[in-house]
């Protein structure tokens, strides 16, 4: 089996991470019996540099005839880079919004999950995450629509200034962000928590109703509504009772901030955007660090983390996904840590390092 891979190694910290989590693919595809024909594209501060445009043509060509994109990174110091001073449709990450339009990536995956070795990184009470292997769940967000995306406007009537943001979202928008949801949970623990505020939105109560129609082609997933309010709190007071969340755009905005929060370290979180197909791209959820750049101090399992999410849903490789992950967390039950993740009684290693350990545990 052998698959293309497009890879945005970006700014900042990006090349190193990624450089980390190929090492970790190429090993997995050793004993799993896959390989990965890798394409370099520029997008961000690199491709400014090189181009003169945050994302050129040619690049989004090579992601659009890959099977998946692998990306690192993007963008700089916004109070320093030079790439800052430009109008805004040229900065680094227009690159990025214009990518996912242009591969009309609509669901957006964010995992939340809390390792044992590391639960004294989250913030909630002991008693809260005791017991079991921490918490693990996915949050599905809805990606291309509602109300960052309808129409807007600010008028003045009668001498007073009155602002408009519409919230649309129709069936077709809804279903496919809803299969994508209960396909993810067929591959976990089969349960879905649809997150929406049915008691004041119309929007809402169309996605209950699509949600309950789409979920009888899903017998053996369990599902229920949860408002988005109590959902917040629920995150907070008891998250082992999630395993996939699905939720429209804001909702899943605000949500996936919030469960990142809840597991302490960020540096070890992965994310995925999805298209109607198998293709997609994967990317950690931090950012470009560019203090840290070059000195061998980044964090790369949320990359290396993202790269299992690869195998895995573009890819169907569960077997080589599960041992990616199982790595990691022998890794971090040897007591290895990259500094951001440091605690005592542990040892310290760099980026690369880190990858080596995860190598040689696959």
């Amino acid at each position: 089996m052998n698959f293309k891979v497009a890879v945005i190694k970006g700014d900042g910290i990006g090349p190193e991470i990624v450089t980390e989590a190929q090492k970790v693919l190429n090993k997995a595809g050793e004993k799993f019996g896959f390989s990965l024909d890798y394409e370099d594209v520029l997008m961000g501060g690199c491709s400014i540099d090189a181009t003169g445009e945050p994302l050129t043509d040619d690049a989004i060509a090579v992601c659009k005839a890959s099977d998946a994109v692998l990306l690192g990174a993007i963008g700089g110091n916004t109070s320093t880079s030079p790439w800052y001073k430009l109008e805004p449709s040229k900065r680094p990450e227009a690159g990025l919004l214009r990518l996912r339009k242009s591969l009309n990536l609509f669901a957006n995956l964010r995992p939340a999950y809390l390792y044992e070795e590391l639960k004294g990184a989250c913030p909630l009470k002991e008693e809260i995450t005791e017991g079991g292997d921490g918490f693990d769940m996915m949050i599905m967000r809805e990606l291309t629509g509602g109300l960052y995306f309808g129409d807007r406007k600010t008028v003045e009537e009668d001498g007073v200034l009155k602002a408009y943001d519409e919230l649309t979202y129709n069936e077709n928008e809804i279903r496919r962000i809803a299969k994508r949801g209960f396909d993810i949970a067929m591959k976990r623990r089969k349960k879905v928590t649809s997150v929406d505020k049915a008691n004041v939105l119309d929007s809402s109560r169309l996605w209950r109703k699509v949600i309950e129609e789409v979920a009888k082609d899903y017998p053996e997933v369990s599902y229920e509504h949860m408002l988005v309010d109590n959902c917040a709190m629920q995150l907070v007071r008891d998250p082992k009772q999630f395993d996939v969340i699905l939720t429209e755009n804001m909702f899943g905005d605000i949500l996936s901030d919030e469960a990142s929060m809840v597991t302490g370290s960020i540096g070890m979180l992965s994310s995925a955007s999805l298209n109607e197909t198998k293709f997609g791209l994967y990317e950690p959820s931090h950012g470009s660090a560019p203090d840290i750049a070059g000195q061998d101090k980044a964090n790369p399992i949320a990359t290396i983390l993202s790269a299992a999410m690869m195998l895995r849903y573009s890819f169907d490789l569960d077997e080589a996904a599960d041992a990616i992950e199982a790595a990691v967390k022998k890794v971090l039950e040897d007591g290895y840590r990259t500094v951001d993740i440091m605690s005592e009684g542990n040892q310290q290693v760099g980026t690369k390092q880190m990858g080596d350990l995860i190598c040689e545990r696959i």
